[in-house]
């Protein structure tokens, strides 16, 4: 069983507040032949310097040091490519370093350069993370992804993520979803809703107008995970400015633009899924130990915790991060989040390892309305609205980008500028996607405070990035 040290749960605690001033991002794709990754990554640089009426130049001028995230160097051939892409940014002789963490890349990225200015390193840092999965088929790069997993004993499970993630969904299935025709439809509702939001977004890859039939008739990838359960592979970039308040209050001091607190925590877990040590549940904030008690009664086969169904480095990521800021309640106290839904079942599982729903009862997050922009039962708004973007089902997964994508959509709502950001017809233009007849805001309107969650694997590793503003901090 795995216990820790009073060491071990000490809260992490940064020395000094750290802002995000700026973000931005590329155009996602599966396929961009037309532009260099550099250029990319310089798209993101120059959206995050327009957001704040500065020029690239300008903003440069306040980059101390430079953060990295770039996921898998077989698909671009090319080892160190955060040297390249530093050097392509104007940024030599600077430090930098890569950060590669699987899937989580992203989140990590954002934790280090976060940490770099918590400790007074740096006091005005860029986080930059892309992903190039376009240069090889589409079997190929599954295989090259999976290659972050353990050879000896994720392998043998099924070869590739879907794999992976389709023999966890079919114990959930069978344990939180009683094995029920409507759990399978539930899981579909969550694909319809995030290829649906990725209509409004121009940045997204698979803006599709769809149906629960459509998802559980597309073709079967690793049963029960279908083609439209599945995460997209991805071209495309994007960017942070991480600051001291100091630093941000100045790069802002001519615009309304308000620099947001932001907080990073992270958790991990062993790449032996099916080798993962009893526990007894980590308690957050707004869980008590008597919920649980009789979980294996409610749910026969679900009293052994974290078990197959659940991550653990998710819960750790969570519990570090609540306390860090002050969260008690995530369904009362934040106002959205970004989840990373690389399957239709990861992004149930993530609702109960960061407390949205106690565990076993994550499908009704779902079937309340609660994560809909606008509740579908109600017209009302959504309590807590997941993946506006479109997240990694319906807008994309460029691996070292996602986290920061995830980021920035988080911050677009909490500056109330959402809709100036995704609305905007040259934008569209821009990028050669045609703006919807319906295209709907979905600014989530008086948002304060929000999460992404950043997850590579099978859980192996999780970041939870909490986002406020700081006249409305907990």
């Amino acid at each position: 069983m795995i216990k820790f040290s009073k060491q071990q749960l000490k809260i992490p605690k940064l020395m000094r507040p750290v802002y995000l001033v700026t973000a931005g991002q590329s155009k996602f794709g599966r396929a961009i032949p037309e532009k260099r990754t550099e250029e990319l990554c310089i798209d993101a640089l120059t959206q995050a310097s327009e957001l704040i009426g500065m020029s690239p130049a300008e903003l440069k001028s306040y980059i101390h040091s430079c953060y990295y995230g770039h996921f898998a160097d077989h698909f671009g051939d090319q080892l160190l490519g955060e040297a390249v892409i530093h050097d392509r940014l104007g940024l030599d002789p600077l430090g930098n370093i890569g950060v590669k963490t699987g899937g989580a890349t992203g989140g990590s990225t954002l934790w280090e350069a976060v940490k770099a200015v918590a400790s007074g390193y740096s006091d005005c840092v860029l986080a930059m993370g892309w992903e190039r999965m376009d240069e090889v088929p589409t079997d190929e790069g599954n295989f090259l992804i999976s290659c972050a997993a353990d050879k000896d004993w994720e392998s043998p499970l099924g070869h590739i993520y879907t794999g992976y993630y389709a023999v966890m969904a079919q114990r959930y299935w069978q344990i939180f979803g009683k094995a029920e025709d409507s759990f399978r439809r539930t899981l579909a509702e969550i694909a319809v809703k995030h290829h649906g939001y990725a209509r409004m977004n121009p940045y997204a890859q698979s803006p599709m107008k769809i149906t629960v039939d459509d998802v559980i008739n597309s073709p079967v990838v690793a049963y029960p995970l279908r083609a439209l359960d599945c995460c997209l592979m991805s071209v495309g970039a994007a960017c942070a400015i991480i600051c001291d308040e100091k630093t941000a209050e100045e790069m802002t001091k001519d615009s309304p633009h308000k620099p947001l607190r932001i907080w990073v925590a992270a958790g991990s877990h062993t790449l032996r899924p099916a080798d993962r040590r009893d526990m007894e549940i980590p308690l957050l904030p707004n869980e008590n130990a008597d919920q649980y008690k009789d979980l294996g009664k409610r749910f026969p086969g679900g009293d052994r915790y974290p078990g197959f169904t659940g991550f653990l480095g998710a819960r750790m990521a969570a519990w570090y991060g609540y306390r860090m800021a002050g969260v008690k309640d995530p369904l009362e106290d934040l106002d959205l989040v970004e989840l990373h839904d690389a399957f239709t079942i990861s992004d149930v599982q993530t609702y109960e390892d960061i407390g949205i729903r106690p565990y076993g009862e994550g499908r009704d997050y779902v079937e309340s309305g609660d994560c809909y922009h606008t509740n579908p039962k109600t017209g009302k708004p959504g309590k807590l609205p997941s993946n506006i973007s479109g997240g990694l089902i319906g807008c994309m997964h460029a691996v070292g980008a996602t986290g920061i994508m995830q980021t920035f959509e988080v911050a677009t709502h909490i500056w109330n500028r959402w809709a100036e950001i995704h609305g905007d017809d040259k934008r569209w233009k821009e990028f050669g996607r045609k703006k919807p007849k319906d295209w709907t805001d979905l600014q989530v309107k008086g948002a304060k405070r929000g999460m992404a969650i950043s997850h590579a694997g099978v859980g192996s590793h999780v970041t939870s990035t909490i986002l406020m503003d700081p006249d409305h901090l907990l």
